[in-house]
């Protein structure tokens, strides 16, 4: 899963952007959104930072965005308007991988992890960040819940597997490492996270209850 924050190629089917100036505006405080957070943090990021780093008057900011919780909340918005899919490698073993070795990635390389970090950081402090992050992340999960449905159609998987907990299950042993113990993440780890996952699947971990008794996807004569 493409976890780093950063500018959008193109919008996400269906979204609605604004165009010219306005899009240019606004794409101009999200850049110095994010410059300000890998730099100093949300605790030292002001409206006079992004003002003087965007180019745009702080009158404009104050209207438009209300205090730097606006412009952090929608930086994220836009972060999240890409038009990133899953990967698509033909297994849910590969599938499961790649999206473990995304977030290693994104998180890994200390200049791409820093903005993403600190929004991160930003959402324990300001409730505006934190549903901004949800949101994100929201996003990004009901994409990569792809890659189940896929594996059900091709029998991988059992047909009552519950895609958001298999997607949200591949990257939380990393998130805890990274933003909690704060321990070193690699693309062994990663592995290792998909196929404990990918081991959880096929037992039938992540199926309702009657599914998951034989582990199989069909439901125990016993009950």
């Amino acid at each position: 899963m493409n976890d780093s924050i950063e500018a959008p190629d193109a919008p996400a089917p269906g979204s609605r952007r604004p165009g010219g100036r306005t899009a240019r505006t606004r794409a101009a405080v999200r850049d110095a959104v994010l410059t300000g957070l890998a730099e100093h943090g949300y605790p030292a990021l002001t409206v006079e930072y992004v003002a003087e780093h965007s180019g745009v008057h702080k009158t404009t900011l104050y209207r438009r965005w209300g205090d730097v919780e606006g412009m952090v909340a929608d930086a994220l918005d836009l972060a999240g308007e890409d038009a990133w899919t899953a990967p698509d490698t033909g297994s849910l073993a590969g599938d499961l991988r790649a999206l473990a070795r995304e977030v290693v990635e994104g998180f890994g390389d200390p200049v791409r992890a820093a903005a993403p970090t600190a929004f991160v950081g930003a959402a324990f402090q300001s409730p505006r960040a934190a549903d901004a992050l949800h949101s994100f992340y929201g996003e990004r999960f009901r994409r990569c819940e792809e890659v189940v449905t896929r594996a059900v159609a091709r029998g991988e998987a059992p047909a009552a597997t519950d895609a958001g907990a298999v997607v949200r299950a591949v990257s939380a042993p990393l998130f805890l490492r990274l933003f909690v113990t704060r321990e070193p993440v690699d693309r062994a780890l990663a592995d290792q996270a998909a196929d404990a996952v990918l081991a959880a699947v096929a037992a039938g971990v992540y199926s309702g209850r009657d599914e998951a008794a034989d582990g199989t996807g069909r439901a125990s004569a016993e009950g």
